[in-house]
């Protein structure tokens, strides 16, 4: 009898419209690996972001151009936690940096950075640097919702953050861009890192 029953439903059709659904599914998902920079290092944005607090944390009660220097110091080191990382993830998933997904990213990611260091040279020469946090913040957000347009989609949110981030850091009291840097470089990055490294491989 339990033959007959498995029999019969090996014998019945499968509908197409469940067996396309399926098709196009597989399809999509992969099309949209294959055109994804997926090696966007969720730990070692966590890595950056105790790194920020800590230069937050230096940086507390300082003059204004000692923070400029810590914070300088900081780019530099998350800079260098970013290129380990990424090539760690890369290797283990086996992703090729060569791909076009990922020259789209770091073409797209560049140009508000590079925006940022001229800006920045400038702003410390006319002594503005009360400006500094809220800047770098808004640059650094356009810089990943653009380079996150090929990447998975939670890290064009990150970006929408850190320019909200940098927008208040802009209209708000001039003492308070050490905590608005901490927020951002520290906490949105521990945050989302924390989620990206769940969801998306480490």
């Amino acid at each position: 009898m339990a033959f007959a029953q498995r029999a019969r439903v090996l014998r019945e059709p499968v509908p197409i419209d469940r067996r396309a659904a399926d098709n196009l599914r597989f399809i999509r998902d992969t099309m949209e690996r294959a055109s994804s920079f997926t090696a966007v290092p969720g730990w070692g944005g966590v890595a950056i972001g105790l790194t920020a607090l800590a230069a937050g944390l230096l940086s507390a009660g300082r003059a204004a151009n000692q923070q400029f220097f810590i914070w300088l110091a900081e780019a530099a080191v998350a800079i260098s936690v970013a290129f380990v990382s990424v090539r760690v993830k890369s290797n283990r998933l086996k992703l090729s940096l060569q791909s076009r997904a990922a020259r789209r990213a770091l073409l797209s990611f560049m140009p508000p950075l590079m925006a940022g260091v001229v800006l920045s040279y400038a702003i410390y020469q006319a002594h503005m640097l009360a400006v500094l946090p809220g800047m770098w913040l808004l640059l650094y957000g356009a810089a990943v919702v653009t380079g996150g347009a090929f990447s998975v989609r939670i890290v064009p949110v990150m970006g929408l953050c850190f320019m909200f981030a940098g927008a208040a850091a802009l209209l708000s009291p001039p003492m308070w861009g050490n905590g608005f840097l901490m927020f951002g470089f520290g906490a949105l990055h521990i945050a989302f890192g924390i989620v990206i490294a769940r969801r998306h491989g480490g």
